[in-house]
């Protein structure tokens, strides 16, 4: 199927471009999230100890199977642009909405920076030359990945979805090279986590360690950023999302058993990279490369569809004019916001040379939970307002209003988790999204247009 990049024009407005489908969808999600089975997650060990990273990640992974499911009911119905913003637009109201596209691009921005530090970092430690710093490291992969996503949504997707599939079978073959079936043979799970050291520091460290878990699966929302690109909205986001979320199950519950079962619970929480060194303690050359690449391969991708996510929040803002209308223009040949990809490269670049690399991580999981916050609330306020049958849904999410007390649940547990690690940081990054959204409500919003920011043929909401 050949696709020509021709400028498809409303009224006078450049459109995006609908080209992808659940593959483009699923290596969109998987791959911002995939990274973070190479490094992130681990450090919940460190945290509350190797049985503590594995209760997280099932319990996590229950919040995020709630993510999905209300993500996939929302967005298949307002397929649009900027995904939980424009979900947030239509459902709750603008200073809502303002803010939730803000915890967007913020997540991904400084998902992207970690990113960035991370292959920078193990390039140099795979280098080990003297003197050799990761400052062009980051700087290339910064700027190659946004020319990436400047030149077509299509092109980047793909190349997500190649190095993204590469990345995760890695996992699927260092799993089954050390006998997994085979406890004492390579594996030492008995071993290494026994009933004296299995939770170190109690149940409060498995609270704890939440800030972590959240790094098995952050950025599986990201694939609602591609509601307008998407050929079927309604089959794709759905599908895609979904089969995303199961293969990010697999693969965490692969990575804990293997990294828990050949490394102490006290240099497994302190490593950046516990594949790379499950497959340098195996003894071979070979899955200790492969690791060493899938490392960088998955950063790489995270890196990409970032950009990709926060540059459709960005955008999305601009087109509505909660920020001025120039970073709403889509390029007439590529068909990408590229306004708000470029303007987001330089900020990208400065949080990259500036920021410690736990800062980054800290925002971004802060910023992507404030997130998941307002879709519990969000959903709840869907299903009140538009009852089953009033609208026509893409998908129904099961076990309504459960996933969405499960999710807000979860949510006030990570936030305290966060507080016990990084209390300072919570409380200026609060402050901020509360001044901000005092500027957006007594400056910014009176040039908004408020009838053209309503796009769905909804019928009027119940009660109103």
């Amino acid at each position: 199927m050949t696709v020509t990049l021709e400028p498809a024009i409303h009224g006078d407005r450049v459109s995006l471009l609908r080209v992808l489908g659940p593959a483009h969808v699923w290596a969109l999600g998987v791959g911002i999230v995939l990274v973070g089975e190479f490094t992130g997650w681990n450090f919940a060990a460190d945290k509350g100890g190797a049985l503590a990273a594995l209760i997280v990640c099932w319990v996590v992974g229950l919040l995020y199977t709630s993510v999905a499911m209300i993500d996939s009911e929302v967005t298949s119905t307002v397929a649009a642009a900027g995904g939980q913003y424009a979900q947030a637009k239509h459902i709750v109201g603008p200073l809502m909405a303002f803010n939730v596209a803000l915890f967007l691009v913020f997540a991904y921005t400084m998902l992207e920076v970690s990113d960035a530090i991370l292959l920078g970092d193990t390039i140099v430690s795979k280098a080990g030359v003297e003197g050799l710093t990761h400052n062009s490291f980051i700087a290339a992969t910064i700027v190659v990945l946004a020319w990436l996503n400047y030149r077509g949504v299509l092109m980047t997707l793909n190349v997500n979805f190649v190095i993204t599939a590469i990345a995760y079978v890695s996992i699927v073959i260092l799993f089954f090279s050390v006998s997994p079936w085979t406890q004492g043979a390579v594996l030492k799970l008995n071993e290494l986590v026994t009933p004296e050291n299995a939770l170190p520091y109690g149940w409060i460290g498995v609270i704890a360690a939440f800030q972590f878990g959240i790094w098995y699966y952050l950025g599986i929302e990201g694939t609602t950023q591609a509601a307008e690109e998407v050929r079927s909205p309604a089959r794709s986001l759905p599908y895609g999302t979904m089969a995303g979320m199961i293969t990010l199950l697999i693969a965490a519950a692969m990575t804990w058993y293997v990294c828990a079962s050949m490394m102490p619970w006290e240099y497994l929480g302190i490593t950046y990279y516990p594949l790379w060194d499950a497959g340098r303690l195996t003894g071979s050359p070979l899955l200790e490369n492969l690791l060493f690449i899938a490392t960088l391969l998955a950063a790489l991708a995270s890196a990409n569809g970032c950009i990709n996510d926060a540059a459709r929040a960005w955008f999305s803002l601009g087109r509505d004019r909660y920020l001025p209308t120039w970073f709403s223009a889509v390029h007439p040949r590529y068909r990408t916001p590229y306004r708000s990809i470029l303007f987001l490269l330089p900020i990208a670049l400065a949080f990259a040379f500036i920021a410690d690399l736990n800062q980054a991580i800290t925002f971004s999981i802060l910023s992507g939970v404030l997130q998941y916050t307002f879709m519990s609330i969000n959903i709840i306020m869907f299903r009140k307002k538009w009852p089953l049958g009033s609208i026509r849904r893409g998908y129904t999410h099961p076990f309504h209003p459960l996933p969405a007390i499960v999710l807000f649940c979860l949510c006030v547990v990570t936030f305290f988790a966060i507080f016990l690690g990084f209390g300072s940081q919570l409380i200026a990054m609060v402050a901020f999204y509360f001044l901000i959204s005092l500027w957006f409500h007594f400056y910014r919003y009176r040039f908004v247009r408020r009838g053209d920011q309503f796009t769905m043929p909804w019928p009027k909401p119940q009660g109103y």
